[in-house]
């Protein structure tokens, strides 16, 4: 497009379409969310931040999260979301390690934003509550002294996130500072939702089922926005609610995760017929490899609306279509306009076609990053122009990406190479089975051994002829050195809201005592 756009210039010409419906169903126009992100705009300043500055925000998902995203970005400081999971010492870690200014935090998580606050010296006067926290500043008040005009002295601003830190204090991914007016920075950013097709209006309703905390899901969320499209927020992932919103707001675009398809699936066939789906039109799917079967069913359902992308927080990447994908299931496809793929050995030479490898991603001027303070971790991601996330994969001779598995989780038996994520994939097609992760674990014989932990469907009686049962299953469909030499039962698997299975969780408590170092 010629036209440079943003939600802010879509809402100072269109005040009263359609922006936000919250998790509670109020309505927000586009017009009342400018207002809004501009008396934030105001209050930071008015805080004493300036340009360069770190706001935090520990919330759930809300309007004003939003908001707090578009007051940041049109005025030149970094927005961190902080996972309002992780414990007081772990938040405090990464306020201190972000310098941040400014505190955003909800009443739900009072008690653990009051200590992480007090733990990373924040002053109370910089820290706001929206609800009650006790001595933090109250937002509805902060709010009401401030003006909704247009702050003066404009400039983009960028969310910086943190990786997780499974292993160790998490590490923000720092780019540099681009100098760009907001408008222009919102339209190279939200250029990445044109790759798939998707346009700029067109009656697009964009739902937000996972943590805004994640990376994909602030970016698809707030890109909508600035591609003229209304979001539709939702706190708590639900399978049916899904279907109802899609349903009532006629969705047609939302960021997904294969553990949130397999639930929709194995809702009763008389649940899911009583819903609309339709409207979809890009159902955009990321974060962990999709089982291939899955994958196929969505599409069966809800017709070629079903879109991948591969990338990480560091930057990426690649996209297949669901017509692409038809042709070479479960590919991740090619990397889009600008990107490229590299498969690279332990040797950090390149490997051949069909040989799996590390996969590499070329970082452009705009993804370059580092670690922050950690210069090591840097170097050891990177190979040149070209970053890596700890995948291993392969690509065909049709240059569409496969992957394989985390190399962290590859388990090595008698010497061969087992990929958890290929038995996975035949576990969760089990109709016992809900959820399920598999990873190595010690063999005196064989160094490591296949485990399987199964999250069963709720009223299944769980025991041992359901491990029977699970373990024809995989016998008819794996070969013998894939299957699991044993099967455990956990109420529920320790995943986080938008679906990352914390596998370190499950696997370290049995290499404790080992020489293994994990």
């Amino acid at each position: 497009m010629n036209k440079e756009f943003s939600f802010w210039r879509f809402a100072q010409e269109q005040p009263d379409a359609n922006a936000v419906v919250g998790p509670d169903g109020q309505l927000w126009s586009r017009g009342e969310l400018l207002r809004e992100c501009n008396r934030i705009a105001h209050a930071l300043r008015q805080m004493g931040l300036k340009k360069g500055d770190t706001v935090s925000a520990l919330m759930p998902n809300c309007i004003e999260y939003l908001a707090l995203n578009l007051a940041v970005t049109q005025i030149g400081m970094y927005l961190v979301p902080v996972n309002w999971h992780l414990t007081a010492p772990e938040i405090a870690y990464i306020l201190k390690d972000s310098e941040t200014r400014a505190f955003f935090c909800h009443e739900r998580v009072s008690d653990t934003a009051s200590k992480a606050a007090e733990e990373a010296g924040m002053p109370l006067e910089n820290c706001v509550a929206i609800g009650r926290i006790d001595g933090f500043v109250d937002y509805q008040r902060l709010m009401r002294e401030q003006p909704d005009s247009m702050p003066e002295e404009r400039s983009g601003g960028l969310v910086r996130n943190y990786t997780s830190g499974t292993t160790g204090n998490p590490k923000a991914v720092v780019r540099p500072t681009l100098d760009l007016d907001p408008e222009t920075l919102a339209t190279n950013m939200a250029s990445m939702l044109l790759l798939f097709g998707i346009k700029p209006e067109d009656n697009n309703v964009h739902y937000c089922g996972s943590p805004l905390y994640h990376t994909g899901v602030m970016v698809w969320s707030i890109n909508s926005l600035h591609l003229g499209h209304s979001v539709v927020l939702c706190d708590k992932w639900d399978a049916r609610a899904m279907l109802e919103a899609i349903q009532r707001y006629r969705v047609t675009t939302s960021h997904m995760v294969p553990t949130q398809f397999t639930r929709l699936l194995k809702l009763p066939d008389s649940v899911k017929a009583q819903y609309d789906a339709s409207s979809t039109r890009h159902m955009i799917h990321a974060a962990a490899p999709c089982p291939p079967e899955v994958k196929r069913a969505m599409i069966e359902w809800w017709g070629n609306s079903i879109f991948e992308y591969y990338a990480a927080t560091e930057g990426g990447g690649t996209l297949v279509t669901p017509e692409e994908w038809l042709q070479f299931p479960g590919t991740v496809g090619k990397p889009w306009p600008g990107a490229d793929v590299r498969i690279i050995d332990d040797h950090g030479e390149d490997c051949p076609v069909g040989e799996k490898g590390s996969v590499y991603m070329l970082m452009s001027d705009h993804s370059r990053f580092q670690y922050k303070g950690d210069d090591s971790k840097t170097e050891k991601s990177q190979l040149g122009n070209y970053f890596t996330a700890g995948d291993v994969g392969y690509v065909n001779e049709e240059g569409y990406l496969f992957l394989c598995d985390r190399k962290i989780d590859m388990i090595i038996s008698g010497g061969a190479n087992i990929y958890p994520a290929e038995i996975e994939n035949v576990l969760i097609l089990h109709p016992a089975v809900e959820d399920c992760a598999v990873f190595g674990i010690p063999n005196s014989d064989w160094g490591e051994e296949v485990k399987a932990v199964i999250q069963p469907v709720s009223g299944v009686e769980v025991g041992d002829p359901l491990r029977a049962e699970i373990m024809q299953f995989c016998t008819e469909r794996l070969a013998k050195m894939k299957l699991p030499r044993s099967i455990d039962f956990l109420e529920e698997l320790p995943r986080d809201p938008n679906g990352k299975l914390y596998k370190k969780y499950l696997r370290d408590p049995y290499w404790e005592n080992s020489e293994r170092a994990i």
